[in-house]
């Protein structure tokens, strides 16, 4: 299992170059806690889509933890994320794809043990700004179209509504570049999204005052690659791009964990 784990660190490393190795050396001689990851996922989704990303960062040696993100409305979904922050010691790296980039925005603030945020095609939203906002500000997201409202009724008696992605409209929209079988468990099983919490708007974003990092997918039907330039740029963001469907942690578990460990390098 060392072995194991010493070719995963060296091979990640290569991603990044050699500074996670030194990074990595360095901390274990002093023997200096690692922070710990905090992986947030987005809507039409669940916390099984860091699976393989987890896999790796623990095979490094990192504390991770994936919490259930509610998908009710921003600012809930950031003081529920935020109360998990308020529970962990040290340092922690704060990571995030699609809906869940404004989650950590919002949930970093006030937490100085946050040392960097990493955006996986993810928001990265200025205040006031939304998530449908965003994904339709640029061309080329088909969320729009794809997406079906199913109405609830809340316990006052008024009605929400969720946003689903259409079975028929999966992957094509969501997961290009996964097999169609898995596409079709995911469609399945996704978690909706609030179009209450999709359309509200940010906050005050944390990435003015914590450096940050950005995994940009190519391929992205969801966040045009355009709008993710845009919010990267703003933020000062470190980026870097792949060829991938919006769910880069899931098609590229590598790629999006060497960010992470570039995030971990620099900030250390």
């Amino acid at each position: 299992m060392r072995v194991r784990q010493l070719l995963i660190v060296v091979t990640l490393a290569l991603l990044i170059g050699t500074g996670a190795v030194s990074a990595q050396a360095d901390t274990q001689a002093r023997g200096g806690p690692k922070p710990t990851v905090v992986l947030v996922h987005g809507a039409f989704a669940d916390a099984s889509g860091w699976n393989d990303t987890i896999a790796l960062l623990q095979a490094a040696g990192f504390p991770v933890i994936a919490p259930a993100n509610p998908l009710r409305d921003s600012a809930g979904d950031a003081a529920y994320v935020s109360s998990i922050l308020d529970t962990i010691p040290g340092p922690i790296i704060l990571a995030a794809h699609s809906y869940g980039g404004i989650v950590i925005t919002n949930a970093a603030r006030g937490h100085a043990n946050v040392k960097a945020l990493v955006y996986l095609g993810a928001f990265a939203p200025d205040e006031g700004e939304s998530a449908l906002q965003l994904a339709s500000q640029f061309p080329g997201s088909l969320l729009g179209e794809a997406l079906l409202p199913r109405p609830w009724s809340l316990p006052d008696g008024s009605q929400g509504v969720d946003g689903y992605i259409t079975a028929e409209r999966f992957r094509e929209v969501f997961a290009a570049d996964l097999p169609a079988a898995k596409t079709r468990l995911m469609a399945a099983t996704q978690r909706p999204g609030s179009v209450g919490g999709l359309s509200g708007g940010s906050g005050v974003p944390a990435w003015k005052t914590i450096p940050s990092w950005y995994l940009i997918p190519t391929e992205d039907k969801v966040i045009p690659p355009a709008a993710q330039r845009f919010m990267a740029k703003r933020a000062d963001s470190k980026v870097k791009e792949i060829k991938s469907s919006h769910v880069v942690m899931i098609s590229h578990p590598a790629a999006a964990t060497a960010v992470i460990l570039s995030a971990y390098a620099a900030t250390r």
